[in-house]
């Protein structure tokens, strides 16, 4: 459930927005001066602050300033003020929206929710992780293609990267040497399949702590490689 501070020191105003949100769902603090919202703002975790902008303490110019410099988190801002100044200065100090009041209590909803998606979609996309593939002392990140053998880095061409990760992606899975030229070079082996067997050579020299017992990559005569788990 998304957490949603309210900073108005109108409190039928604020009692009036909070109804409206938690009868959609939300869950809504309101604080009624703003040098509390701006505390709590900073100190708790919320999906959103809806800021009004005459505020007894502390104005809400000063507590989105603040707010922006220290955290991402969406901004309505809202006031009395139609001034297109007001507008201009609140939404360059980082507010995502600004509101004149009076506005209907279903379109702050609309607008909550609409700042909310959005939000989630960005916080989705830059969070992204490394996908990691790690199995005993061999750590593949195959989004930065970067591997390390027991904590030290070693370097690999784009082909053994590539064949390195689809093996130990697939483990325990038995490919010919054609089946992987055609996944790796994307192409039809066309008798070439020698390629696979030099490259798992250079593979094994980085990865393996004794080629002639390797621990990972493994030969299954007359057939090809597996990659051991």
């Amino acid at each position: 459930m998304s957490k949603i501070l309210i900073v108005e020191d109108e409190v039928a105003i604020a009692d009036l927005e909070k109804d409206y949100l938690e009868l959609s769902g939300f869950d809504v603090e309101v604080a009624n001066d703003g040098l509390l919202g701006l505390q709590k703002a900073l100190e708790e975790e919320y999906n959103l602050v809806i800021l009004d902008l005459m505020l007894p303490g502390i104005d809400g110019f000063e507590i989105c300033r603040k707010i922006r410099e220290d955290k991402n988190t969406p901004i309505i801002m809202v006031s009395a003020k139609k001034d297109d100044i007001d507008k201009i200065r609140g939404l360059g100090l980082g507010a995502d929206d600004y509101m004149t009041k009076p506005f209907s209590p279903s379109e702050l909803v609309a607008r909550v929710k609409a700042h909310l998606a959005r939000y989630e979609r960005l916080i989705g996309s830059a969070a992204e992780v490394n996908k990691i593939v790690e199995i005993r002392g061999l750590k593949i990140d195959t989004t930065a293609r970067r591997v390390w053998v027991n904590g030290e880095e070693r370097a690999f061409t784009t082909k053994e990267f590539d064949l390195l990760t689809f093996l130990a992606s697939h483990p325990n899975h038995v490919y010919t040497k054609d089946e992987l030229f055609s996944e790796i070079w994307d192409m039809e082996s066309i008798g070439d399949i020698a390629t696979v067997t030099v490259h798992i050579k250079k593979i094994r020299e980085k990865i393996e702590m004794d080629t002639s017992n390797p621990q990972y990559i493994e030969t299954i005569w007359g057939v090809g490689y597996r990659f051991k788990v």
